[in-house]
C-alpha cells in the first residue's frame, strides 16, 4: 500500500489529514478503529469492498464512504492486477 500526504504544511482544524492511497491489485488493509477523526474515504479508481463495522459497501469510481470516529474500517482490492485509488479527508 502506498500513502501520500497532500497537505504542504499542518492541516488547520477541524481537518487532521488529506491523504491519497493506493492499494495494490488484491491486496487488503485489516480492520482499524477510527480512534482520533472521523474520515470519509472517496473512490477516485478501481473496485474493491469496505466494510464499515460488519456492513459491506461495494466500491468504484466516485463512491464516498463515511466512518464515524469510533467505527471500524476494512478495505479488499476487488481486482487481482489493477490498484485501488482513493483519498482520505480526516477531520473532527
Amino acid at each position: 500500500m502506498l500513502v501520500w500526504n497532500l497537505c504542504a504544511a499542518e492541516p488547520r482544524p477541524p481537518f487532521g489529514a488529506l491523504l491519497a492511497c493506493e492499494l495494490e491489485g488484491g491486496g487488503l488493509v485489516g480492520p482499524h478503529q477510527q480512534q482520533e477523526f472521523a474520515e470519509v474515504l472517496i473512490v477516485v479508481e478501481g473496485e474493491g469492498v469496505a466494510r464499515v463495522g460488519e456492513s459491506p459497501v461495494t466500491l468504484h469510481a466516485g463512491v464516498v464512504v463515511e466512518l464515524p470516529l469510533g467505527r471500524t474500517l476494512a478495505l479488499e482490492n476487488g481486482s487481482p492486477e489493477r490498484p485501488l485509488r482513493y483519498l482520505i479527508v480526516k477531520a473532527k
